[in-house]
C-alpha cells in the first residue's frame, strides 16, 4: 500500500503552459510536466543511435509500467495488466470474449449508464446482434443531483438476467460518481461481467481493484494519468485468463524475447494479459513518458489530489451555486471533475466560449460546465473563474 505524506503544494512549477492560462480542464487532457516531458525528449534522443539495443529492450519498459499501474490499483498481480492504445481498445478485448462467457444466452442485457463516453456504447453493437443481447441503458433519474437515485436504479437494473455491467468510477460529464464496490458485489451475485471505465478517475481518485472485484478496468492515460495521448493501460481479471485477443502480436507470445528463435513458432501467450498487449507495446518514445507519469501520480497520491481539489473549490462552490448553478453533493461526486449544471437561460457553449476569453479553460458538456481541477491549478485559477462567470 501507499505510504500517506502532508498534504500536497500547488505543482505549478512542474508546468510550463503560460502563466496567464487558467487550465481548469485536466478531464479534456492533462498538460505534460517537466518531468514527463523531459522522459520523451531523453527517449527520442536515444533512438538516435539504436547500437547496442538488446531484445530485452523491447519489453523491459513495459514491465515497469505495468508494475507502477498495478500498484496504484492496488492489483496483486502485475501481469493481469495490459499496454493498451485506447479506451475503445480496451473495451474491444471485453466484447471480442463475451461470447465465450460461461452461461451467456440470447435474450440477456449489457447494462450501461446513460450518456456515457461513445467508446463504452459502440464497443457492444456487434456483439449485441450475433449473441442476440439486449442493451439496458440506465438513465439519469430525474433532474441533478441524482447520484443516490442513480446508483440504486443501476443495481435494480443488474439482475440475473444481466451478461455485461459497463460502468464508470464517476461519469465523464457530470462528475456523478457511481458505488463501484456495491455494483460489484451485485455483479457477483448474479454472475455478471463488470467492466469499468477508469479514465476520468484512476489517477485523481482512489481505486482499489481488490475491493471492486471488476472483471476489466480501462483507463486512457492522457488524462488523470498524466500520460502520453494514444496510450492506455487495461487490467483484466481471471474471466480473460484464456480468451482471445484482438490481434496476435508476436511480443506477447513466449519466450518472444529470444530473438534468435523467433521462426522456431511459439503456441503459448505469456501468462496473464500480456495476450491483449497491444502491437510494438514497447513503443520507445512514449513508454518512457508513461513510467515518468505513472511514478509522478504515485508521488502527488490520488487522496491527496482528491484532498487538494477539494480545498481549492471549496469557497468557490457555494459562490457557483449562489449564481443559479447545480452541483452535485459532495456525497456524491469527486472532487477532481466538477459537473456544474448552468441556469436554465444560459448556454453551456457559449459560456465556455466566453470564459475561453478571460484565459479560462473548461468543457462545455450537455448542460453543464465540466470543470476539472488538478495540482497544477492554484486559487488565482479558481478566482479568474469566478470572475469570468460573474460577467
Amino acid at each position: 500500500m501507499i505510504q500517506q505524506q502532508p498534504d500536497l503544494l500547488c505543482q505549478r512549477s512542474q508546468y510550463t503552459y503560460p502563466a496567464d492560462a487558467h487550465y481548469l480542464n485536466c478531464a479534456t487532457r492533462a498538460p505534460l510536466s517537466q518531468t514527463v516531458t523531459q522522459a520523451g525528449l531523453e527517449a527520442i534522443q536515444q533512438q538516435t543511435n539504436p547500437m547496442g539495443l538488446t531484445p530485452d529492450d523491447f519489453f523491459s519498459g513495459g514491465v515497469v509500467v505495468r508494475q507502477l499501474f498495478a500498484q496504484l490499483i492496488n492489483q496483486p498481480d502485475p501481469d493481469r495488466v495490459a499496454i493498451v492504445p485506447s479506451i475503445s481498445y480496451g473495451m474491444a478485448v471485453v466484447a471480442r470474449n463475451l461470447p465465450n462467457k460461461p452461461g451467456l444466452k440470447a435474450g440477456q442485457r449489457i447494462v450501461l449508464t446513460g450518456g456515457e463516453f461513445p467508446s463504452d456504447v459502440y464497443a457492444w453493437d456487434r456483439v449485441r446482434v450475433s449473441q442476440q443481447l439486449v442493451i439496458h441503458t440506465v438513465e439519469m433519474p430525474g433532474e441533478p443531483p441524482a447520484a443516490d437515485a442513480w446508483n440504486e436504479a443501476i443495481l435494480t437494473a443488474i439482475t440475473p438476467d444481466t451478461a455485461l455491467v459497463v460502468v464508470p468510477m464517476i461519469h465523464w460529464m457530470y462528475g456523478t460518481r457511481f458505488n463501484l464496490e456495491a455494483i460489484g458485489k451485485r455483479c457477483r451475485e448474479v454472475g455478471a461481467w463488470l467492466a469499468v471505465d477508469g479514465t476520468q478517475s484512476v489517477g485523481a481518485m482512489p481505486f482499489d481493484w481488490q475491493r471492486v472485484q471488476p472483471d476489466a478496468l480501462v483507463c486512457a492515460s492522457y488524462k488523470w494519468l498524466m500520460g502520453p495521448y494514444s496510450m492506455g493501460l487495461a487490467c483484466y481479471g481471471p474471466a480473460f485468463d484464456e480468451g482471445i485477443p484482438l490481434e496476435e502480436a508476436w511480443m506477447n507470445r513466449l519466450n518472444s524475447n529470444q530473438f534468435h528463435r523467433l521462426a522456431e513458432y511459439q503456441p503459448v501467450y505469456r501468462p496473464g494479459a500480456y495476450r491483449y498487449n497491444m502491437g510494438e507495446h514497447t513503443n520507445f518514445s512514449q513508454m518512457p513518458m508513461m513510467e515518468a507519469a505513472l511514478r509522478q501520480v504515485l508521488d502527488y497520491q490520488p487522496e491527496r489530489i482528491q484532498q487538494y481539489c477539494r480545498n481549492l473549490m471549496a469557497d468557490a462552490l457555494p459562490e457557483l451555486e449562489a449564481l443559479g448553478y447545480r452541483i452535485e453533493p459532495e456525497s456524491g461526486r469527486g472532487h477532481h471533475l466538477l459537473g456544474v449544471w448552468v441556469p436554465a437561460q444560459t448556454d453551456p457553449m457559449a459560456l465556455s466560449r466566453a470564459l475561453l476569453t478571460k484565459n479560462v479553460s473548461v468543457s462545455a458538456r450537455a448542460q453543464a460546465i465540466r470543470i476539472s481541477p488538478n495540482v497544477y491549478n492554484s486559487e488565482a485559477d479558481v478566482q479568474a473563474l469566478l470572475e469570468a462567470v460573474r460577467k
